[in-house]
């Protein structure tokens, strides 16, 4: 009988063992929510601007250069399959080109046919997530509709206007383009920062330049094949500072292949996620980079349709 008993009980605290170690690695997996701005937040990193921000970012301005920092986005453009652009133009009116009025007056209006992401384009919270968990908790199931989402839309988002920081990472490295598979992690962006004499802080947007940007035109299935970008580690050392947004001259932004190769895109929800830090594809960082610039003036206003998860955008870096 005690035998009996006493093997009962090694059965009942291995079983309340085991019950508890899968409880706490649960625990540990959905510690990235609820999230560090409160657990109704659905602006993420956003958060870290300000109207202070604003005024000192400003001041970066010395001589009111202008940089477009997106590209030109059309039926060549290479992107992530299916992703297309189609565009057609119709005449006013009946489409049959007549004019209007007394002054006949005529124009054109135009129709597109568009996927979100493709070309320059910010991706929004609600565009990856872990196991269909989004930012802040929130589950694909509450607010993913066909006809679009009813949060962590991109409509919701106010202007992103702050400082920009440019890490010229290819010429850290010696290198005109970075070669595919390239991870850009802590200490490379430490590295960078200090050639630069600039120190990253919250409420900065952070682009890398790579040079990867020039194989697009040159030859867009390698473009496409794989990237030089971040690395899982320089991401946790972005987030830690409460960058507002990570952008870079490539395609998705994170280094491809990815690090670990069993995982996909790991970068994109590391960031969106678990952090709520916006992402900037497809940014031409070029005449900044050959300019030397290194801090300036980051200004976005991105278009406001409603309940979409990603945008093409062209910000604007002024120096």
């Amino acid at each position: 009988m005690f035998r009996f008993v006493t093997g009962l009980f090694v059965k009942i605290v291995a079983t309340t063992g085991l019950l508890l170690g899968v409880c706490l690695s649960a625990q540990a997996e959905e510690s990235w929510f609820p999230s560090q701005y409160g657990s109704s937040d659905t602006l993420g990193a956003i958060n870290n601007l300000s109207a202070e921000k604003v005024v000192a970012a400003a001041r970066l301005i010395k001589h009111g250069k202008t940089y477009a920092l997106g590209v030109e986005t059309g039926p060549a453009s290479p992107a992530y399959p299916p992703r297309s652009y189609s565009m057609t133009v119709l005449q006013l009116d009946d489409g049959t080109g007549t004019p209007l009025g007394s002054n006949k007056a005529t124009g054109n209006d135009d129709l597109m046919n568009l996927w979100m992401g493709i070309g320059s384009q910010i991706d929004g919270l609600g565009h990856m997530g872990i196991d269909h968990v989004y930012y802040n908790g929130n589950k694909a199931s509450d607010f993913v509709t066909p006809k679009g989402l009813t949060k962590l839309s991109i409509d919701k988002l106010p202007p992103i206007v702050t400082r920009g920081v440019l890490l010229n990472v290819a010429q850290l490295l010696g290198k005109d383009i970075l070669p595919a598979g390239t991870a850009i992690n802590s200490a490379e962006i430490k590295a960078a920062a200090k050639a630069a004499n600039i120190s990253i802080s919250k409420g900065d947007v952070v682009l890398l330049h790579t040079g990867w940007l020039n194989v697009m035109d040159s030859d867009p299935g390698r473009f496409m094949a794989g990237q030089p970008g971040l690395g899982m580690d320089g991401a946790q050392y972005l987030a830690a500072l409460g960058v507002v947004a990570i952008g870079a001259d490539n395609w998705a932004l994170e280094v491809l292949p990815a690090q670990n190769p069993s995982e996909a895109f790991p970068v994109h929800p590391e960031l969106l996620a678990k952090n709520g830090i916006y992402i900037l594809e497809n940014m031409d960082t070029r005449d900044l980079a050959k300019d030397g610039v290194s801090e300036f003036l980051f200004v976005l206003g991105q278009p406001r349709f409603v309940g979409a998860v990603q945008a093409v955008i062209n910000p604007v870096a002024i120096h």
